[in-house]
């Protein structure tokens, strides 16, 4: 898997403590600990990705781990290889077949700095249960 021309690139010997912000296009292959705002850019979270923190994306595609929650205005995709610990907030959503998520799905109208627009409530209950999809 290639990153795009345009995309910043975070290899997997790289680890990060805090917060990450930025205005382009990041794909990660290393350990993030703390927050990831990218409101108007997409994240591709590697096979080798470890993330524990809270994501603001426009689009994810997540091939490796992330602990913490998603929210994205744009499209969330888990690919076959991700495990997804923590509540989805998303406009559209892609899940391929053997991707695990452990936490609430809302596909919504999700808009950065603001709540989903959602037309039915969504119970407290996980979408999916624990285990695979």
């Amino acid at each position: 898997m290639k990153p795009a021309e345009a995309t910043t690139v975070i290899g997997r010997s790289v680890t990060i403590h805090g917060e990450i912000t930025g205005g382009e296009d990041l794909y990660l292959d290393g350990s993030v600990q703390g927050t990831l705002t990218l409101a108007g850019n997409r994240l591709t979270v590697g096979p080798n990705a470890h993330i524990v923190a809270d994501l603001e994306v426009r689009d994810i595609v997540v091939y490796g781990r992330v602990e913490g929650n998603i929210k994205a205005s744009g499209r969330v995709d888990l690919r076959q290889t991700a495990e997804v610990t923590g509540d989805i907030l998303t406009s559209r959503l892609s899940i391929e077949e053997k991707a695990s998520i452990r936490g609430r799905v809302d596909v919504g109208t999700a808009t950065p700095g603001g709540a989903a627009a959602k037309a039915p409530a969504v119970t407290d209950a996980p979408l999916f249960g624990e285990g695979k999809v």
